[in-house]
């Protein structure tokens, strides 16, 4: 049998932690005078009292290193309790958003998704605007936490290979994970400030600058206007533009940046991809729309350099209704969301170094049906690849294919078109944004959806957020027998 107090223990800490950051919205409805804020004051009490019972009752509990059955359930149990939490705001404050909706858009903000079911934002309260920016930040800092110490410890689609790199925890995750999460929250933070003042540079106000720092340093998305980036048009797009591709590189190249070692970030493989495919598809964008639509090169630039890097980084944000540039950059659009960046990042979706992988495994294969007798195996950085890392990211590329069929299936059962359906369910597991079509594109939100969709969605957020193989293992009937 599991013992489930440790992992009780962590997310009571967590829970708590989660409601004593509700100050600070607490604060800000306080200072605008706005009466809304008994709402984040009822919320703070309820989610401390709540998390701080529950980590006391699972104290004594909390000694050296979790086992893997209970890291597995830890990180996936982190990621399914705190948007409970976070939704509460949503349901009391001036949304009164129903359960379902309020749920549906923590768990959108904490995996750092970005679609939303909110409309008004620009009338809604200051307090529950920067929650939701909040929300994507935790979400953001969180998930590079997980994706350097958790996933490589669970041996989770191929992520195993960077667990040199990510301080191996040697069996003990958490004392190593609070060094790293140490290490990692300074350098967010100092990015986060730093992103904060080039948007007040570019001519945001402070309150906007600050939402979008929060929300671009994430990759989430959320914004404080209805037309997102479309109401920053210009210099902005280009700083957004800059820190989605800061975000999107491995958090572990800054901390050895920290310490003196410039090497690793330009010698990074996944990086240099990251950044060639990039500019590739840039170009072609621009290149498209310049002779498609007759534009200049200027507003062809900016307008593809920020949509291309917003949907590729799995940000979300957007500065223009991207589907009514033709079919081929929505096209474009919808696999490149299926990239994502690198390992370790604030990004999202199937990874790059996944697809390298891939391409490695499919080139040594075709080598030995070139030259039967020949000895070849994929290669990393150089390096050999173990059968254990590739055979676990066959399966993640698998297992994403299979639970996007599944779930476009079940999303168009629900009476969603063909489009809404498989964009959902595509934005969903990669943790995109926005879709494709009228009602959930870049120009719409999910509010128009059926409740069952909306739970399906956000069963898939957090699904995709955690690598699908982490949360599918606790499913299984062996894991709880051995």
């Amino acid at each position: 049998m599991v013992d489930l107090r440790p992992v009780g223990y962590v997310i009571g800490l967590l829970v708590a932690a989660l409601g004593v950051t509700m100050v600070l919205p607490f604060a800000v409805d306080l200072w605008a005078g706005n009466g809304e804020w008994p709402v984040f004051l009822e919320s703070l009490i309820l989610t401390t009292l709540i998390g701080g019972v529950l980590a006391l009752a699972c104290a004594n509990s909390a000694q050296g290193g979790l086992t893997l059955q209970q890291t597995f359930l830890l990180t996936t149990g982190v990621w399914a309790v705190l948007p409970l939490f976070g939704a509460i705001p949503f349901v009391i404050g001036a949304t009164e958003a129903r359960a379902v909706d309020a749920i549906f858009e923590a768990m959108s903000g904490l995996t750092t998704t970005g679609s939303t079911v909110f409309s008004g934002l620009d009338q809604l309260p200051e307090g529950l605007l920067l929650w939701r920016s909040m929300l994507q930040w935790f979400g953001g800092v969180g998930i590079i936490v997980v994706a350097m110490v958790f996933l490589p410890e669970l041996r989770v689609g191929g992520m195993q290979i960077f667990r040199s790199e990510s301080f191996d925890t040697g069996g003990k995750v958490l004392p190593r994970a609070a060094q790293i999460a140490t290490r990692i929250s300074v350098i967010y933070l100092f990015l986060t400030a730093w992103c904060y003042v080039s948007y007040i540079l570019v001519g945001m106000s402070s309150f906007d600058a600050l939402n979008h720092a929060l929300t671009t340093l994430a990759t989430g998305g959320f914004s404080t206007h209805d037309a997102s980036f479309g109401a920053f048009q210009g210099a902005a797009e280009y700083v957004a533009t800059l820190f989605m591709i800061i975000a999107s590189l491995p958090f572990v190249r800054y901390v050895q940046l920290l310490g003196g070692q410039t090497g690793p970030l330009w010698r990074d493989s996944q990086v240099r991809a990251f950044v060639m495919t990039l500019a590739l598809i840039i170009t072609l964008i621009v290149a498209y729309r310049m002779w498609s639509d007759n534009i200049g090169f200027a507003f062809a630039l900016r307008e593809s350099l920020f949509n291309v890097t917003s949907i590729m980084t799995g940000t979300g944000y957007a500065s223009a209704d991207y589907q009514v540039w033709g079919a081929f950059p929505v096209v474009v659009f919808f696999f490149i969301g299926l990239v994502g960046g690198c390992a370790g990042s604030t990004c999202c979706s199937i990874k790059v170094f996944r697809f390298q992988l891939l391409f490695a495994s499919i080139r040594a294969q075709v080598q030995r049906l070139h030259s039967p007798h020949g000895v070849f195996a994929p290669r990393y950085e150089g390096s050999p690849v173990s059968e254990d890392v590739l055979s676990s990211v066959m399966a993640f590329f698998v297992m994403f294919i299979v639970s996007l069929g599944v779930l476009s299936v079940l999303l168009a059962m629900t009476g969603l078109d063909f489009v809404t359906a498989v964009s959902g369910a595509a934005t969903a597991l990669a943790n995109i944004g926005p879709g494709l079509g009228d009602i959930i594109g870049p120009a719409g939100n999910f509010a128009a959806l059926n409740d069952t969709a909306k739970w399906m969605l956000s069963a898939a957020m957090l699904i995709g957020r955690l690598e699908l193989l982490a949360v599918y293992a606790i499913l299984t009937v062996q894991f709880w027998r051995t």
